[in-house]
């Protein structure tokens, strides 16, 4: 078993991100490594595209990660977590991981999957998108049903 020192974890908010962050816990735990958690706040004119243009001085995006801050805070403290890194990017989720992955030299990303087939695959996920991006080991926790 390789012997990690720093871990990230993306987490989403969802109810599932509890049993990523458990997951991550227990392997920072194994290998005495630290833990980096991250949370990415998608373009907000990426959820808007052709729409109704949104306008130039709203802050949804910074408003939406200084919530999302409050969030993993709130996060890691339900989860007995005091000694992690934790940050918050707007982006595009696939890519800040593993952006951040290389800026924190995690030698292991964390991430949740739903275990997609077929179709939704095809169309991209998340955790897809960083395990086939990724320059170290991924471990796709496997969530919902």
């Amino acid at each position: 078993m390789a012997n990690y020192q720093n871990i990230l974890v993306a987490v989403d908010f969802s109810e599932e991100s509890g049993r990523v962050l458990k997951k991550a816990r227990e392997m920072a735990a194994l290998n005495q490594a630290t833990l980096h958690l991250l949370h990415v706040v998608e373009y907000t004119s990426a959820m808007y595209a052709g729409e109704i243009p949104l306008p130039e001085d709203l802050n949804l995006d910074q408003d939406l990660a200084k919530q999302a801050v409050v969030k993993l805070e709130k996060l890691a403290q339900a989860n007995g977590i005091t000694d992690a890194g934790r940050y918050v990017e707007i982006g595009i989720p696939k890519h800040e991981i593993i952006r951040k992955a290389e800026l924190c030299a995690a030698d292991l990303i964390v991430v949740g999957s739903h275990g997609r087939h077929g179709l939704q695959l095809l169309l991209g996920s998340t955790a897809n998108g960083v395990l086939h991006q990724a320059k170290c080991d991924v471990l796709a926790v496997r969530v919902g049903s």
